[in-house]
């Protein structure tokens, strides 16, 4: 049995459903519509698991982040026990969020009326509560979110069946071995507030074709968009090969034990439904989105590099140079964005035809179909 999707007719969703070659875009719907986006919130953030942070965020015992999960404020703390939570950041009280930003703490001690909690999340303080009958502070404890740690990255969800992650992305793991995502840690993080959909943004980085005409002087030189390819995959996620325009080129990076081909080639990774990833020689920049409603989202940019590079004398100034190519081919990708925002708010704008490569994009479209229960 299908669902219908408001504002999107059987025929678009079957032309945003045919085999590769043949598919269309997602309709403008998709993007614009707030009902839309509401079923994306139940029927796929609420139920996938997503990226909340990197193990080497929280390193030391009370370290913590204040972060959100489709809509769930959380803390992601490491225990003094040494394990690490993401816990519920709404007090049992009167929900007011308990704690914002990072830091080191062995309590979470809410604003509002200084219900604290320790780093298990566990009540152990809640001032002037004599005379409330059957209450229990012993009772009372900050819900938790399943959680797995995969390459580094702290994996959470809300929905208690999901199927674990790992195993899901296991071939992409392997694809990406030499890299050893698992030993980077954040340099630097950069933030960006933007009025599109997030799948605006997630189609433009799955896909190379627009670098011969967003990033002429960046990208394009280098990585060319004819020489890009998509690694079929067998999960929900993909993965774009970009390999060095220059193969025989010397590629030096910070990034040790990869092969020649790996070495001049960027890639961008893509785990649905947001999930982004781009490994590359000298570490990987993880895309962080964040969608706050059909026409808003927050992006983190965070600057990963491999944690022995933290001992070179010149790491300050690659991190500086790697901050700033990020963040100039970035925000051509905004003005890009921007033009496509617009379009898509035009009304005589319909589906378009995808090029063969954006093969990542047509995957992506159809799971996302699939999860909002448009395909049997």
């Amino acid at each position: 049995m299908t669902i219908a999707i408001p504002g999107i007719t059987a025929e678009e969703i079957e032309r945003a459903a045919r085999p590769a070659a043949q598919a269309w875009t997602l309709p403008p719907a998709a993007y614009l519509r707030d009902d839309v986006y509401a079923l994306e919130v139940d029927r796929i953030f609420r139920r996938s698991w997503l990226p909340v942070a990197r193990v080497d965020q929280v390193p030391g015992p009370g370290d913590y982040l204040a972060a959100d999960l489709s809509g769930q404020p959380v803390v992601v703390v490491r225990g003094l026990d040494g394990a690490i939570r993401v816990m519920s950041n709404v007090c049992l009280h009167r929900a007011a969020p308990i704690v914002e930003g990072h830091g080191r703490s062995k309590l979470f001690t809410c604003p509002y009326h200084s219900w604290a909690y320790d780093t298990e999340g566990r009540l152990v303080a809640a001032p002037l509560m004599e005379g409330a009958e059957d209450f229990r502070p012993a009772d009372c404890r900050l819900p938790q979110a399943r959680t797995e740690i995969w390459e580094g990255f702290i994996m959470a969800t809300l929905d208690p069946d999901a199927a674990p992650f790992t195993p899901q992305v296991e071939s992409l793991s392997r694809y990406f071995a030499n890299y050893r995502l698992a030993e980077m840690v954040v340099a630097r993080t950069l933030t960006y507030e933007s009025d599109w959909n997030w799948k605006v943004l997630v189609e433009n980085f799955m896909e190379a074709y627009h670098h011969i005409g967003v990033h002429p002087q960046t990208f394009e030189p280098v990585f060319h968009a004819r020489d890009s390819k998509v690694v079929d995959g067998d999960g929900p996620w993909s993965i774009l090969h970009m390999p060095a325009a220059d193969p025989d080129a010397p590629h030096p990076g910070l990034v040790r034990g990869l092969e020649p081909w790996q070495a001049g080639a960027l890639f961008a990774a893509a785990i649905f439904p947001h999930f982004l990833i781009a490994p590359h020689a000298n570490g990987m920049a993880w895309y962080q989105i964040l969608p706050r409603g059909a026409a808003r989202m927050t992006l983190n940019i965070h600057v990963c590099v491999p944690g022995e590079a933290r001992d070179l004398k010149d790491f300050d100034a690659i991190v500086d140079a790697s901050v700033a190519f990020t963040d100039q081919v970035h925000r051509e990708d905004i003005a890009a964005n921007d033009l496509v925002w617009r379009g898509l708010n035009a009304p005589m704008t319909r589906q378009g035809r995808l090029s063969p490569l954006e093969r990542a994009v047509w995957k992506l479209n159809r799971w996302w179909l699939q999860r909002l229960g448009a395909l049997g």
